[in-house]
């Protein structure tokens, strides 16, 4: 069984370090207009979303944790999908 505190610790680096990097993909649209970079941000955004409602949903909701592990799952592959396509995009 895993310490509740290591969780919320590793949860909340995911999420600074997942904002951190949104953010700066986001400023770099704003300056560039740029699609990819664009896409870039949204995709970082959903992970990270998916990060924090998982960490929600297992700590506050207190409900099955495989829910949280659904969503978490979920996010992080539509955010990959993102962020391979901003690989693609122009």
């Amino acid at each position: 069984m895993t310490h509740p505190f290591v969780i919320v610790g590793l949860k909340t680096a995911t999420l600074f370090l997942g904002g951190m990097i949104t953010f700066y993909a986001f400023r770099a649209y704003r300056r560039t207009r740029s699609p990819a970079l664009r896409a870039l941000a949204i995709g970082f955004g959903v992970v990270t979303l998916g990060s924090l409602l998982a960490g929600a949903i297992d700590q506050v909701l207190q409900v099955d944790r495989e829910l949280a592990l659904i969503v978490e799952s979920g996010l992080t592959a539509v955010g990959f999908a993102v962020i391979l396509y901003s690989l693609y995009a122009e």
